[in-house]
């Protein structure tokens, strides 16, 4: 429970920049789901695609998952997923080599699911009901993570902004805080996996 406390007070310390990802990456979603309800043909293509990815690209696995109420396979699959490959190897790693340029993936993220989510889609009408909560969830959690990388990169390059001489100690500084951060990231995105399946199995029997 210290551990939670002391993460969540690191959020607090910066929490004009971490509102600003909140504005940033929900208003983006928003934004892109304007674009998808003027060019319908952008949401079809994406839609096919991931449908395709989850069939029969490396995340198959997970779709079968799904598609035969696996539960906690499918939760521990789509927790795993969303923890080490679309947050640490997608915006954690390359942030950790070039400062802050993982954020242009959770941009691109934000964007993409825009694209493929505006709710007035035959497709996603019914879906997008329960599964705003999974996109809030999972949203936050990338949030979490783009913070991460901000406060990564401002306390190497600018090591007195964390309170440590040298770029050197800047580094190790940010990735104790990259560290405390990703401690609320596990517990969202368990959450959201949780839900996320149990949502996405439930609608998947509704509607046979």
């Amino acid at each position: 429970m210290n551990a939670i406390q002391s993460s969540w007070a690191l959020v607090r310390e910066n929490k004009n920049a971490y509102l600003f990802f909140n504005i940033l990456y929900y208003g983006l979603v928003l934004f892109f789901m304007g674009f998808a309800a003027f060019n319908p043909d952008v949401q079809d293509e994406l839609i096919r695609l991931v449908g395709e990815g989850f069939m029969t690209g490396p995340l198959a696995v997970v779709g079968e998952a799904y598609l035969n109420a696996e539960i906690l396979k499918a939760i521990a699959l789509t927790f795993v997923v969303n923890l080490f490959i679309a947050s640490l190897l997608s915006i954690t790693v390359p942030s950790l080599i070039i400062p802050f340029v993982g954020l242009l993936v959770g941009i691109y993220r934000a964007i993409l699911w825009g694209l493929i989510f505006y709710p007035g889609h035959p497709d996603m009408q019914i879906i997008m009901i329960p599964h705003s909560l999974t996109l809030l969830l999972e949203g936050q959690a990338y949030i979490l993570v783009m913070l991460a990388a901000w406060l990564q990169g401002r306390a190497f390059l600018f090591p007195k902004s964390a309170g440590v001489e040298g770029h050197g100690r800047g580094y190790l500084e940010g990735l104790k805080r990259t560290g405390k951060i990703y401690l609320l990231v596990v517990l969202t995105l368990l959450v959201a996996a949780i839900y996320e399946v149990i949502e996405v199995v439930w609608m998947a029997q509704l509607m046979g």
